[in-house]
């Protein structure tokens, strides 16, 4: 059993490996190649982030109003949730682990643990295992995650704890979190974007 564990492991490492130097399907659009929107969607999204495209908006940018919609939600999603900065990035960093998004969960890393996330946390999720020691919020966001992304649904009981812990509007924050960050990540995974370079664990891909 320890052998075909062992070989297991070695094979997600290998996976993960390939996928981190495959080839970047959609690299950024030099600016001379740019039409008129896809420059008029770059200046707003400049100047909404003070910040230049990364990431997955540089897939994005193939879709300007696809890129500048998803934008606007997390100019809201990610700065401006009802979640504290410690809880929406705890769930961003499960969102990235259920999609085994290396560019998400390296971006997402440093700043949950900055934030408050505990490394020890953040390591278990790397892992695909419930982590010990969760703070009483954290325990009722992990079940509300895990459940909706593992049965694409949640349970009453879940449902009532979140309900009694955060209210109706960190329900739909959540939710919402856990949709945006997936569609950030199908969007990565689908191009195969590469990740910055990171002190974060590696992510490797999850039993099916």
């Amino acid at each position: 059993m320890k052998s075909i564990a062992a070989a297991f492991m070695f094979c997600s490492f290998v996976v993960t490996a390939d996928m981190a130097h495959a080839q970047d399907r959609l690299p950024p659009i030099p600016p001379d190649k740019m039409t008129a929107e896809q420059k008029k969607a770059v200046d707003e999204f400049v100047s909404a982030r003070n910040a230049p495209l990364s990431g997955p908006f540089i897939p994005m940018l193939r879709s300007p109003e696809v890129m500048t919609r998803a934008r606007a939600m997390g100019d809201f999603l990610r700065y401006k949730s009802s979640l504290p900065p410690r809880l929406s990035e705890f769930v961003i960093l499960m969102t990235a682990r259920q999609w085994t998004q290396q560019y998400e969960w390296n971006t997402h890393y440093d700043i949950a643990i900055k934030a408050g996330v505990k490394v020890e946390v953040a390591k278990a999720i790397a892992e695909g295992r419930r982590p010990e020691g969760l703070a009483e919020d954290e325990q009722v966001l992990y079940d509300f995650c895990s459940e909706l992304q593992h049965n694409r649904s949640v349970t009453d009981a879940t449902y009532a704890r979140m309900l009694s812990k955060f209210g109706e509007t960190s329900i739909i924050d959540t939710a919402g979190i856990v949709g945006y960050y997936s569609f950030l990540a199908i969007m990565l995974n689908t191009a195969r974007t590469p990740a910055d370079p990171s002190s974060a664990p590696i992510l490797t891909s999850l039993p099916r």
